[in-house]
């Protein structure tokens, strides 16, 4: 009798290693969104031979496994939707849509004109007036903007950068009108500057005079608003220009401790304005990839706090983080699939461990979204929060043989950028000599030739194209409202007294001329008195002078 010889069934990594070379590989890629190889397995082998120290305890130094010890089981994140259209008064509505459906904070999307610091009355803002965000010219748009909500009780974001010192400025004097003086107030403005010269390219000086601006304003949110987070050093622009995830760490990071020496050549203790500092990163769609950036993120963080720059405050080696889903990912092609896109995204960003989450909606790739896409994609936080189950222990994913090595990975490749960064002269001078410029049109490149090879999968897009694309219903800015916000603008300077206002942009002038002088509160006074943000820049202009980019190439 002949007896059927039984498979092995591999018990140890040897057999394993047999039995896998004996099985064909489907012909894919195994790399990361990134280009990383990705091993077939990772074992025990792969974890860090210090893994105590190195991965720890959540709420414990270095918080690879979070920054608060009890993380979701004591408090969620804080769940935001961007939003931003038209005038103050169209913004304001979505604002309360938001706040009545749910939402726990307010993050605001400026239109282009005010990130380049144009005036809506400007021939450059022709065109452009309320279509990508919300206009604000003067400190009434900014109170329109928030009519009837309590700035004193509600978390803002504003993402804006070059001119963020002004925009800032206008939203103190609002509160002040509110009753809000600055010390209640709470929330973050982006106003990463040297962000806007690597990768977003909305801004209004040369690269040392945006230093400065920006070092002016984190001084006076220092001593003056000990709820406020002065800047946002933000990854995600950077990963949108097309890098890949180690270029956003790396870049972000070094972006934050060359503000943090800035700062502390100012005088300023580092435990004085660390605490208080945040960040923004992308969420792409790489699952694993995205949850070990931030694992890496908070680690390096902490170290370089902690041990460069010798901060005593634990809270100073904390990274707290806003995530925003990857916006890129999105495709005009089939665009429900986005909603997929989306909630994987923003489930790598709660497994990552962060504090803020901001959903994209999934008509994004075609226009600002409607309610509906808005309100899907705020549920798609709220199923993750209240039904999933990944909130009710903390950190699922540590001490996994795949996470840790990726993020023991993404710390090594930071660590590099920071060596070639520091032999150029610092990250300004890296900025100035295209560095970073150059290293993300590189990945962005290379990337894109995966994609139209079809060796990266997008689906939708190079494969599995077939399928019912019908007309999304869009949401479509009125052309009218245009109109209306430069008629808003003539107003605000037909009523105003324009000695004040002369008398304050001269003294802005004068101040920005020295370089001992803080900017803000003169920035305050031009507020006060209607100055609009063009006529701000205009005066910053005449004495710091315009930036104009040199080729990548």
């Amino acid at each position: 009798m002949t007896t059927t010889q039984r498979p092995t069934v591999p018990t140890t990594h040897e057999q394993w290693l047999e039995a896998y070379g004996a099985t064909p590989e489907r012909d894919a890629e195994f790399v990361s969104l990134s280009g990383e190889p990705v091993k077939a397995l990772y074992t025990e082998a792969d974890l860090p031979a210090d893994r105590d120290a190195s991965i720890g305890v959540p709420g414990g130094y270095p918080f690879t496994r979070g920054v608060y010890p009890s993380m979701y089981r004591g408090r969620l994140w804080t769940m935001r939707q961007f939003a931003g259209f038209g005038t103050a008064e169209e913004t304001n509505e979505r604002f309360h849509y938001l706040l009545e459906h749910g939402q726990t904070g307010l993050s605001t999307a400026f239109d282009m004109p005010s990130l380049m610091g144009h005036d809506s009355d400007s021939p450059r803002s022709l065109g452009e007036v309320g279509r990508e965000g919300v206009a604000v010219d003067t400190t009434v748009d900014m109170q329109d903007l928030f009519a009837g909500i309590d700035l004193g009780d509600v978390s803002v974001s504003m993402t804006i950068n070059a001119p963020a010192a002004i925009m800032l400025a206008f939203y103190v004097v609002a509160a002040e009108r509110q009753g809000v003086p600055p010390e209640r107030l709470g929330g973050t403005i982006q106003a990463d500057i040297l962000k806007e010269y690597i990768a977003q390219k909305e801004w209004c000086f040369p690269v040392d005079h945006g230093m400065r601006l920006m070092g002016d304003m984190v001084q006076w949110c220092t001593e003056t608003m000990p709820r406020w987070h002065p800047v946002s050093i933000s990854g995600y622009h950077i990963r949108e220009a097309g890098s890949t995830a180690q270029q956003e760490l790396a870049f972000t990071l070094k972006d934050g401790l060359t503000y943090v020496q800035q700062a502390v050549d100012r005088g300023l203790d580092v435990d004085d304005f660390a605490p208080r500092l945040s960040f923004f990163f992308n969420a792409q769609i790489d699952f694993f990839e995205e949850i070990a950036k931030y694992r890496a993120a908070r680690r390096i963080w902490a170290r370089e706090l902690r041990e460069t720059f010798g901060a005593k405050n634990p809270k100073s080696w904390l990274m707290r983080t806003h995530v925003q889903t990857a916006g890129v990912s999105l495709t005009a092609q089939q665009p429900l699939n986005n909603v997929t896109r989306t909630a994987i995204e923003a489930l790598a960003g709660v497994l990552g461990g962060t504090q803020s989450l901001h959903t994209n909606s999934y008509d994004e790739a075609l226009a600002l979204p409607t309610e509906e896409a808005v309100r899907i994609a705020l549920r798609t936080q709220q199923i993750i929060a209240h039904e999933t189950g990944v909130t009710s222990t903390i950190d699922p994913l540590g001490g996994s043989y795949y996470v840790e090595a990726l993020t023991d990975h993404m710390e090594a490749a930071a660590y590099d950028y920071f060596r070639r960064i520091d032999e150029l002269g610092g990250m300004v001078e890296a900025v100035k000599q295209n560095f970073c410029q150059r290293e993300i049109a590189d990945a962005s490149y290379e990337l894109q030739g995966r994609i139209d090879h079809g060796d990266r999968v997008v689906v939708g897009v190079n494969r599995y194209t077939e399928g019912d694309d019908a007309t999304t219903e869009l949401l479509r800015i009125d052309p009218a409202l245009e109109r209306k916000q430069i008629d808003r603008v003539t107003a605000v300077k037909s009523r105003r007294a324009a000695g004040p206002v002369e008398a304050s942009l001269t003294a802005l002038k004068e101040a920005a001329a020295r370089d001992d002088v803080n900017l803000m509160p003169h920035l305050l006074d031009a507020a006060r008195v209607h100055a609009t943000e063009g006529e701000i820049i205009g005066a910053l202009q005449s004495v710091f002078g315009s930036y104009t980019e040199t080729p990548v190439f």
